[in-house]
């Protein structure tokens, strides 16, 4: 624990939480293992078919708003010859959605040639639709005297362009809408807005990706062609769930049993060797084992190799690495992404740095004055002018882990704007915080927008020092005055015994594991037989449990080295099957620890 965390009150010791069954059930019919039958008992499963990932399960697609009208006008365009234009997003979300809709579209029967896709520059264009991207399209895809206006279809966006929408219509480009953020007070006119958290909705579930959302369009348009006798109504659209899977991890929707279902479809489609070349290289660049793809590899390989794309040039590296049909090419395209990578890395670590410097020297200082004074900082902002618009995101994700606290990092653009990028709490709805700060002061926010864990902003030259001010009032009116403790959710002790390599490869099997179906963690006692600092601060333990007599191997990722070899600690632990030169044995995969 860091000294200024030791002299704010506000910085206590995390808790544990045990988790408790949020209903009764069998656990013998749950599971064989005890432990494993718990674990999903406490995530709410209550029957066995809930963690059977088979196809059938998933629900169909008829339930989607506007799904009717969205296959009816792209199989429009595709008796028709029309061009489509598919505009994506930034992120890995958006290279996924759009590599599924041109893929998808040419499983179809469209024809690939007449089907070209745009992602706006996070830099020059910001996000989504855009009258200037619909200029864009116009540009890209003039009509001339053979080709009328072409069709936009988005992924991963759409459901707030009013006005990009109206422009379009003022060109005779209509639009299609696939996307699964909140929507707006006013929807866009478009042809159809396919999307699941609309008001309309009976969709099973809110939770999909906007990958996802796209393949649902694409599995309604194969029931439409099916019914007309069509052979693009066998199409294996299934040939396409590794990059569903790809973009609904490294999205972090919550993981429900739809999207288990096509998660553990995709990652299984990976291993066994039926995925895209470029999916391939990816892994490769990040030294990861395709036979033994997990979610962890999606959202610690995969997903920032495709999101770096997006924060520090622009997304056609990824798409073009998604979309590859052989391995070379493939390749290439995977190792720009790994130096844009390597850069985000370098650029996330300086920022890191002189962001620690600011707050522990200077608003740290205010806190620990303030509670003095019987109040504590509920929200932080950081600003520099000299940051990477690309990289606050992760930045604010960072320091949200370190201080607990919602977070909103700044830099200064070209037009001396202020570009914003906040994240959350569990308790403070961030895109709500940030509407109820424009509501009170409409000259300060030029534009927003975001969900409840991560939100982003645009505000004027001079507006700093208001929106701090706005943002500590919200947050503390949010919490009712009371800053909530860090938790860590615990599955319960487990006896020496019990920490085996079976139980960590039982417990591995019944993944998919993700955002709400988070992986199994434990906590107990352990005494430190022996501890090294590893790579960069990393602590690599031999840990003993107190009730046993062996020690065990244990790993404690980005942790600082403030204990003694002999010394009695609790740990908040995963069971994690390390595998080295074809042997696999048992590591604790240390998350906290917490020294008694």
């Amino acid at each position: 624990m860091s000294e200024s965390a030791d002299l704010n009150p506000a910085f206590a010791e995390p808790c544990i939480v045990q988790r408790e069954l949020p209903r009764p059930v069998a656990l013998e019919q749950l599971h064989a293992h005890p432990v494993a039958a718990r674990v999903l008992a406490h995530r709410g499963v209550i029957s066995p078919d809930e963690v059977d990932y088979h196809l059938g399960g998933l629900p169909t697609p008829d339930a989607l708003p506007d799904i009717d009208l969205a296959v009816a006008r792209l199989l429009q365009a595709r008796e028709s010859g029309q061009r489509i234009m598919v505009v994506g997003d930034y992120d890995c979300d958006g290279a996924t959605s759009t590599a599924v809709a041109v893929l998808g579209l040419a499983l179809l029967g469209f024809d690939r040639q007449r089907i070209d896709n745009l992602v706006p520059n996070r830099f020059a264009n910001g996000y989504g639709l855009s009258p200037a991207i619909v200029d864009r399209v116009i540009d890209t895809m003039p009509v001339t005297e053979h080709d009328g206006p072409p069709l936009i279809l988005t992924v991963d966006n759409g459901v707030a362009a009013v006005e990009a929408v109206s422009h379009a219509a003022t060109l005779g480009i209509d639009v299609v809408v696939t996307d699964h953020h909140l929507p707006p007070p006013v929807l866009p006119r478009a042809r159809a807005i396919v999307n699941p958290v609309l008001e309309t909705s009976t969709f099973a579930t809110r939770a999909l990706a906007g990958v996802s959302v796209m393949f649902y369009l694409l599995l309604a348009m194969r029931a439409a062609l099916r019914e007309r006798g069509e052979t693009a109504g066998s199409a294996a659209l299934v040939e396409l769930l590794d990059l569903v899977a790809i973009g609904t991890v490294a999205d972090l929707v919550p993981l429900d049993r739809t999207n288990r279902i096509l998660v553990e479809q995709g990652l299984r489609r990976i291993r066994a060797g039926r995925s895209r070349p470029g999916v391939y290289a990816l892994l490769k660049t990040a030294g990861r084992d395709p036979a033994r793809t997990s979610t962890d590899d999606i959202g610690f390989a995969i997903g920032p190799r495709l999101n770096a794309a997006g924060r520090i040039d622009d997304m056609r590296h990824g798409i073009a690495c998604l979309l590859a049909e052989d391995e070379a090419s493939a390749a290439q395209h995977a190792e720009v992404l790994d130096g844009h990578n390597r850069r985000r890395r370098t650029l996330e670590a300086r920022m890191r740095d002189e962001a620690d410097l600011r707050l522990t020297v200077s608003d740290v200082d205010d806190q620990v004055a303030a509670a003095e004074a019987g109040a504590t900082r509920f929200a932080l902002a950081v600003h520099d002018a000299g940051w990477h618009e690309g990289v606050i995101g992760i930045l604010a994700s960072r320091l949200k882990e370190r201080w607990h606290r919602p977070v909103v990092v700044l830099t200064t653009s070209e037009d001396g704007s202020l570009k914003g990028s906040a994240r959350s709490i569990p308790g403070v709805h961030m895109r709500d915080v940030i509407a109820a700060i424009d509501v009170r002061n409409p000259e300060l926010l030029t534009t927003f927008g975001g969900h409840a864990m991560a939100a982003g902003m645009t505000l004027v030259a001079h507006g700093l020092d208001a929106f701090e001010r706005e943002l500590e009032a919200e947050v503390r009116r949010v919490l009712d005055g009371v800053l909530p403790t860090r938790e860590w959710l615990s599955d319960g002790q487990l006896t020496a015994s019990d920490i085996t390599l079976d139980l960590a490869r039982v417990l591995a099997d019944l993944a998919p594991w993700g955002q709400g179906f988070e992986a199994p963690q434990f906590d107990g006692e352990f005494v430190v037989i022996s501890h090294r600092e590893v790579g960069t601060g990393h602590l690599k333990l031999v840990l003993q449990p107190v009730d046993g007599t062996d020690g065990m191997d244990a790993i404690a990722f980005n942790h600082e080295d403030c204990y003694r070899d002999g010394q009695k600690v609790r740990a908040i632990y995963a069971l994690d099957v390390n595998r080295w030169r074809d042997r696999e044995s048992l590591q604790l995969q240390v998350k906290h620890l917490i020294a008694l």
